[in-house]
């Protein structure tokens, strides 16, 4: 007998009719001997219409209140399935994030979870019912209600499977896996049978929107097995796991794209020790995040300073960057919102130094200039003009042969 956590999201959740669908998947599993945890999102389209209902009442909605009225999503859903599945003849039994005693921080709309008490779990499923739990909320040690900001259900689902030592973690969604590259813009990206922590880690921060960053973190940190399928389709999805000794070539897993990014440029700032944090510490105090960052030293004891935020952030962080360019004494600040981040990520990049010269000739014999680099261990990222975005990752998909089997990169 295995444990297993699932997970369903909005879409998979969105009418009454998959609801139904979604018990009758459960059941069969159920009957088949494995014991039963299932994680539910609200309906898709939801969160969205209680947050509206929020903005009615105040233009900037209280966070407690906030965790309060989208909470309820999430409740809805849980007991429409524990009915769906007790109509069926199979024994569920439904609980919110608190009566679980999903304990996390105070952080309201953006929590992070501190412990679980999971006796009342194992106690049903000794009993030989399905658990089925609110995801994406808890309880901080006042009693009040908290949720883990968007996605958080993934993370609800992960944290439950490492409380409860569950076998693996399925997280059923509208894709039946992770994918090479996005099929919208590239037809032939193959979905992958296996992926890293470390790589799916990145490509999720990288844009690849399939499962929230921090369930990706919680599953590598406390080894959980997790799963991505289907909920509308049979198939084995895509394992993501710990590396495994095969995995050693020079092997490209996949290309991420993200279309939030902004870039910015302060020039001709005097180059003086402190100057990097003038610049980045008041973008930094506005609860504004950056992503990459270049400096280059010019010969007249100036620099010119570039770094990427998310284009929601982008009018804010240009207006605190102009007021810095004044007390600076710099020469001006440019932005620009019309630019994509692409990256290849892959384990075997590790241990082989011609993967980044192939990625930036296929993009030059393209015409396509890049404006940023970054690299780590497994990806190599570079920012360039949005409107050639589907060119490049079409480009480098087929360049690195990501539409066939697996095998050793050649460069």
């Amino acid at each position: 007998m295995a444990m297993y956590v699932y997970k369903f999201g909005g879409t998979s959740v969105g009418t009454v009719e998959r609801i139904k669908a979604v018990a009758e998947k459960v059941k069969a599993v159920h009957d088949s001997g494995d014991q039963l945890v299932i994680v539910l999102s609200a309906m898709s389209g939801e969160t969205n219409r209680l947050t509206d209902l929020a903005k009615q009442m105040q233009d900037n909605p209280v966070s407690r209140e906030m965790d309060v009225l989208l909470s309820t999503g999430e409740q809805v859903t849980v007991a429409l399935l524990s009915m769906a599945l007790q109509e069926l003849g199979c024994p569920a039994c439904s609980y919110t994030g608190a009566q679980v005693r999903i304990e996390t921080d105070s952080a309201h709309t953006k929590a992070r979870i501190k412990r679980i008490d999971d006796a009342r779990i194992h106690a049903d499923l000794a009993a030989g019912k399905v658990v089925v739990v609110a995801g994406f909320q808890g309880m901080d040690e006042q009693g009040n209600i908290t949720t883990l900001g968007r996605g958080g259900s993934d993370t609800t689902a992960v944290a439950l499977a490492a409380a409860l030592k569950a076998d693996e973690c399925h997280i059923y969604t509208d894709v039946d896996g992770v994918y090479t590259t996005d099929p919208r813009i590239e037809p032939k990206a193959r979905r992958l049978d296996k992926i890293t922590f470390e790589e799916m880690l990145e490509m999720a921060s990288l844009g690849t929107k399939i499962l929230q960053i921090r369930s990706v973190e919680f599953a590598g940190k406390y080894n959980v097995a997790l799963r991505v399928l289907s909920s509308f389709s049979e198939g084995r999805g895509t394992l993501i796991t710990y590396e495994e000794s095969e995995v050693e070539q020079a092997l490209i897993s996949g290309i991420a794209f993200n279309k939030d990014e902004a870039k910015l440029t302060i020039t001709g700032v005097p180059d003086i020790p402190g100057a990097a944090f003038k610049i980045l510490g008041p973008i930094a105090d506005a609860n504004i995040e950056i992503d990459m960052i270049i400096q280059n030293v010019a010969d007249d004891a100036t620099t010119d300073f570039t770094f990427t935020v998310h284009r929601n952030d982008f009018v804010k962080a240009q207006e605190i960057l102009t007021n810095i360019c004044n007390n600076l004494e710099a020469r001006a600040v440019t932005a620009d919102d019309s630019i994509v981040k692409v990256s290849i990520v892959g384990v075997g990049m590790r241990s082989h130094a011609g993967i980044a010269s192939k990625m930036f000739e296929v993009l030059g014999q393209e015409a396509i200039n890049i404006r940023m680099i970054s690299t780590s261990e497994i990806k190599i990222s570079v920012v360039i003009d949005e409107k050639y975005l589907e060119l490049a990752v079409r480009t480098l998909h087929k360049a690195f042969d990501l539409d066939k089997e697996p095998k050793e990169v050649s460069v």
